[in-house]
């Protein structure tokens, strides 16, 4: 089986876009001709299925019951090489899953035996344990920031405690509903003055989307931007940040905790293993 390329987007607050980057990165790397699959990791407030207009008929919360199996459960976009693992809503059960529950369902979406290449994780809002837990059992978090005194804030506060306690040191941001080029880089400037100066973590500037009214546009008519606008401004950047993160090295060795497709690794070359 090969390596995926697993990627955690996460924020530290809600209202950056953050399921808007999960979704339309996916079907960006999609266009690639990568096999990709999106997990909505947003366990009470799930909505990943809108922006596809999909129907989401089971969900996660139905796989921990047992009641289906990952497979039974995934959506299958009319792209076909994007599939959605849909989240639940309105369960309350599900706002704060055991530790049991997190490792059962890293080991059942790990398990799945259709060909995926990218396995986009779209994170709840906030800083929940079992958010923090889905994002380190991630080879690539991203981070999505706004220029919001309450989003540079709440990204610090995730960075941090991902740093302090989960041993995560390398972050990819990208910065969301800039006016311009300069803002972006800016805000993400504010953001490594805060974190060079009490933590010790690498950032790297994975790029900025800009603000586009066709993105709630195409929301409104339960689309996302990429397929919707295909030539918006928007879109674009998504196809330029898709073609980076798909030079991005995959995972070649299984780490010591608890991963996303981690058994993968374990059938690797031993020479792989020593390098």
């Amino acid at each position: 089986m090969n390596a995926v390329q697993v990627i955690a987007v996460a924020g530290g607050r809600g209202g950056c876009g953050k399921t808007n980057v999960a979704v339309n990165l996916a079907l960006a790397l999609a266009a690639l001709g990568r096999q990709t699959m999106i997990l909505d990791a947003d366990l009470t407030l799930a909505n990943a299925h809108l922006l596809l207009g999909l129907v989401a008929k089971r969900t996660i919360a139905d796989v921990l019951c047992g009641t289906c199996s990952v497979e039974q459960a995934m959506l299958t976009h009319k792209r076909k090489n994007v599939r959605l693992l849909p989240g639940a809503s309105g369960d309350l059960s599900m706002a704060n899953l055991s530790v049991a529950q997190q490792a059962g369902l890293i080991h059942a979406v790990s398990e799945i035996s259709e060909s995926l290449d990218v396995l986009i994780i779209d994170t709840a809002a906030g800083i929940s344990e079992t958010t923090l837990k889905f994002v380190q059992a991630s080879r690539q978090i991203l981070v999505v920031i706004t220029d919001e005194p309450a989003s540079i804030k709440g990204a610090y506060i995730l960075i941090k405690l991902l740093s302090r306690n989960y041993g995560v040191t390398h972050f990819h941001i990208v910065t969301n509903m800039t006016r311009s080029l300069h803002e972006g880089r800016a805000l993400f400037a504010r953001l490594v003055q805060i974190t060079d100066r009490f933590l010790s973590v690498v950032l790297d500037y994975l790029g900025d989307l800009p603000f586009d009214e066709k993105v709630r546009s195409a929301a409104q008519k339960y689309q996302c931007v990429f397929e919707a606008y295909p030539k918006s401004n928007c879109a674009i950047t998504y196809q330029k940040l898709a073609q980076k993160i798909d030079r991005w090295p995959l995972p070649a060795y299984p780490r010591a905790h608890l991963e996303f497709f981690g058994d993968r690794l374990l059938t690797a070359p031993l020479e792989q293993l020593a390098s």
